[in-house]
């Protein structure tokens, strides 16, 4: 179990503009859906986008404190596009 908000800081740390969105899908606090927005994303694929974000995560993932982690990934224009 991992608090939302250091999953939050373990993203933002790695990709210190990003826009965070985090919800726990069982209540369980392993489990997460994160939509994160980062102008880092630019000109990258969306699964090299994913990959930032999974590194950033990785101790937490690796020790099964986080057990599952949903991405939706965007840049700021895409985001806004999408609103």
């Amino acid at each position: 179990m991992i608090d939302p908000a250091a999953v939050e800081a373990m993203i933002k740390a790695k990709l210190p503009d990003a826009q965070v969105q985090l919800q726990d899908m069982t209540g369980g606090g392993d489990h997460y859906q994160a939509v994160v927005i980062s102008s880092e994303f630019e000109g990258i694929r969306m699964v090299q986008q994913h990959q930032l974000v999974y590194a950033a995560v990785q101790e937490a993932m690796a020790s099964n404190a986080i057990h599952a982690l949903g991405l939706k990934t965007y840049t700021p224009a895409q985001y806004a596009a999408a609103q």
